[in-house]
């Protein structure tokens, strides 16, 4: 089994090799050798001009590290993450999802959003801080929920303007203020697609970088309601037999799973 230990300072003693998730313009760095495989470096092999590194902690005893870059050195290649997610094992995308939301964190708050003086890092702690008004920003994770509606032996699926050609999804929003995760599902279902449901079912959740969202998905049972897409949020939502489903999203992401997961459970009459 695969061992993650995270920290915030490097522990002692270092090892002699490290994954370094490097990061140029919000994209991650692969080697251009090796077919992109990406692998541990061995301490100082990376000719690198590092703006800000932030240690993660140790994978099976191997330590890792997250940094930002001026650019990208010779011999590499920068991808956008949700590429590079797609080729790595679990374990090393849920470290490249860690490594790039505290990289935004870090870029995003090198001032206080209160008073506006540049801020630091607190020692030992995953915190910059204002030195003047003493105000803490810690990284910020924005709660969203995933819902899976089902209605017999048919889900219903939706696609936004941004998706790839051809693919559907299941309905997704994020949690306003004062909302729970269950008020969450039925509002963005009724706004999304003019649907209630209930008879809701966690399923799972799944940290994602994009930019620092926490998904949070669910299976809900279709209670009445045709379908009423929302102009400007939802480009088409149908219902597809379980059977005949369109292109969906693959499988590093939660709702590629709860999909595959959810027709594997109605065709065995769970």
């Amino acid at each position: 089994m695969v061992v993650f230990l995270p920290a915030v300072s490097p522990l002692d003693p270092p090892s002699s090799v490290a994954w370094q998730f490097s990061f140029v313009a919000g994209k991650l760095l692969l080697p251009e050798a090796d077919l992109g495989v990406f692998r541990p470096q061995a301490l100082g092999e990376l000719p690198l001009h590092v703006m800000q590194a932030h240690y993660l902690g140790r994978l099976d005893g191997v330590d890792c590290w997250t940094v930002s870059l001026e650019a990208i050195p010779s011999g590499w290649r920068a991808v956008s993450l949700r590429s590079a997610m797609q080729e790595m094992s679990a374990e090393l995308m849920s470290l490249a999802v860690r490594a790039a939301q505290i990289i935004e964190w870090d870029r995003a708050h090198r001032y206080c959003g209160v008073c506006g003086t540049p801020t630091v890092l607190v020692p030992a702690e995953r915190c910059r801080s204002c030195p003047t008004c003493k105000h803490p920003v810690y990284p910020r994770l924005s709660p969203a929920m995933m819902a899976l509606v089902w209605r017999g032996k048919e889900l219903l699926l939706a696609r936004s303007p941004g998706f790839t050609p051809g693919v559907y999804s299941a309905l997704a929003g994020f949690v306003e203020a004062g909302e729970s995760l269950e008020e969450c599902v039925y509002r963005e279902v009724a706004e999304e697609v003019g649907v209630r449901v209930n008879n809701l079912r966690y399923y799972g959740s799944q940290s994602w970088p994009f930019p620092h969202s926490l998904m949070v998905a669910y299976t809900a049972e279709w209670q009445e309601g045709e379908i009423v897409p929302q102009a400007g949020e939802i480009e088409d939502a149908q219902w597809f037999s379980i059977d005949a489903l369109p292109n969906i999203p693959p499988r590093f992401s939660i709702a590629g799973h709860l999909i595959r997961d959810t027709v594997t459970a109605m065709r065995e009459g769970a």
